[in-house]
């Protein structure tokens, strides 16, 4: 089984100091940096526009992982890809037209991703799937930092990974929301390529010690 690839959400990172933020998880390690976009209407919180994505990019060479948790993504994805997003995911909730938008994001240069929300059957992804770089399988309601992982995510996840497969081989699966040290050697075997991780990075402990943590799990499994 490949590596697992960690993406911290700068959403709990330390607004204040973000740049340094940002330099200190690459240089413990991590693999890219995952920005949730939030609109107020899709979900309930905003967060940021494409201004932040442009600083982190200059504050980083890693890939930079951008989630659009707003309505009608395709009216920003352009914004977003001048900023220096590499991954453009976005919800098929969100768009009546998530092929269009997937068409969108690969003409302007990025790579294209679709995600679902807990609630939502993988059979609406399933169409598009040989279409897209990444599958992003929501772990909790989107909206909020620190919620706990949704159990039923871990099914999910295998039977998508089966899809994957068989459809795109080369397309990663990533899971968002809720992963600790405890269950992230679980989300992996079940066959996530990518983990969002957020306060189980960014708090009171240095990041490097944060990832080191993460690390000892999966490879205490027999995962890597």
């Amino acid at each position: 089984m490949a590596d697992l690839k960690i993406a911290p959400s700068i959403l709990t990172a330390d607004f204040g100091r973000l740049g340094a933020q940002v330099e200190e998880a690459e240089a413990a390690g991590v693999d890219l940096i995952h920005l949730d976009i939030m609109d107020g209407t899709f979900v309930p919180n905003i967060s940021f526009g494409p201004s932040i994505v442009a600083a982190v990019r200059r504050a980083t060479t890693l890939e930079l992982d951008v989630h659009l948790m707003v309505e009608e993504p395709e009216r920003y994805v352009e914004a977003f890809a001048e900023a220096g997003a590499d991954y453009l995911t976005v919800h098929v909730e969100a768009t009546r037209h998530p092929h269009r938008a997937v068409q969108l994001i690969r003409e302007l240069g990025k790579k294209p991703g679709l995600v679902l929300n807990p609630g939502t059957p993988l059979s609406a992804l399933e169409p598009m799937l040989e279409d897209v770089d990444m599958a992003l399988l929501m772990s909790v309601n989107p909206g909020f930092g620190g919620q706990s992982y949704v159990p039923g995510t871990t099914a999910r996840l295998q039977k998508l990974r089966e899809l994957r497969d068989a459809l795109n081989p080369s397309c990663l699966l990533e899971i968002d929301g809720g992963v600790k040290a405890n269950n992230i050697a679980m989300i992996h075997q079940a066959g996530a390529d990518v983990v969002v991780v957020g306060s189980a990075l960014y708090n009171q402990n240095p990041v490097k010690e944060n990832l080191a943590a993460l690390h000892k799990e999966i490879y205490a499994s027999g995962h890597r």
